[in-house]
């Protein structure tokens, strides 16, 4: 399972490793900056490589903020060895995630419940913590927009299937859609609900006209934002809703 280090950003970095029998890369981003972020702590069978990956950026004693999005394995399955890892780093979630699950059974020692529009500043940048319950999904779901650069770390929005290029400014959507398809013949069906608020949710994130869509799975989006979550949820409404 190769691990990758690209720049995505100005001090913004796609660590992915690729997983050949799920076809389906599995991304961490780490923000170089006076506190380093760590957003996605990857799974845990893939620490070994993801520390290495880091290595190459950062020493990663030196990281102080490690974030996730939701409980899924892929979002926070290495957290306590992230956590051991980086001793004075402090860790983030949700509050709801917080409080239900993640101090309880996934973390080495409480992580920081975060309120939706709170700031955490690393030095240069500046990030939001988005409250986003079920979307992409999992009730304590949230995401975390970089204000200075407009990137939108979005979790498992924009999923993409594949060995695909680390950053494009080509539209992902058409990838998108074949991968929502995909899931939806199979056992992986209803992989992102689709509920009376991600319609709002997504119309929030609209307004924040992001420049970068980094997912968790697939390539990186640098564009228009804004259009690109307009087709998303357009493709969300058609596959999942209708």
């Amino acid at each position: 399972m190769p691990t990758r280090v690209d720049p995505i950003g100005p001090e913004i970095y796609r660590i992915s490793t690729y997983v050949e029998e799920l076809d389906l890369q599995f991304n961490q981003f780490l923000i170089r900056d006076e506190e380093p972020l760590l957003f996605h702590t990857g799974l845990k069978q893939h620490f070994p490589s993801t520390l290495e990956g880091v290595r190459t950026l950062v020493d990663p004693k030196e990281i102080k903020w490690i974030g996730f999005s939701h409980l899924e394995a892929d979002e926070c399955g290495a957290l306590r060895q992230w956590q051991n890892e980086a001793p004075q780093s402090t860790s983030f979630c949700s509050f709801v995630g917080k409080i239900v699950s993640i101090d309880d059974f996934v973390s080495e020692r409480p992580v920081r419940g975060m309120n939706d529009d709170e700031i955490i500043s690393t030095g240069q940048y500046r990030f939001r913590f988005l409250r986003t319950p079920h979307v992409p999904h999992c009730w304590e779901a949230g995401l975390l927009f970089e204000e200075t650069t407009k990137t939108l770390l979005c979790a498992d929005l924009f999923h993409q299937n594949g060995l695909v290029e680390p950053l494009t400014s080509s539209s992902v959507i058409e990838r998108f859609r074949e991968a929502m398809m995909t899931f939806q013949s199979g056992p992986f069906a209803d992989y992102l609900p689709y509920t009376s608020h991600t319609e709002k949710i997504l119309k929030r994130l609209k307004e924040l006209k992001p420049r970068r869509l980094a997912p968790m799975h697939g390539s990186t989006f640098e564009g228009d934002g804004e259009k690109a979550i307009d087709e998303l949820a357009q493709a969300m409404r058609e596959i999942l809703a209708e």
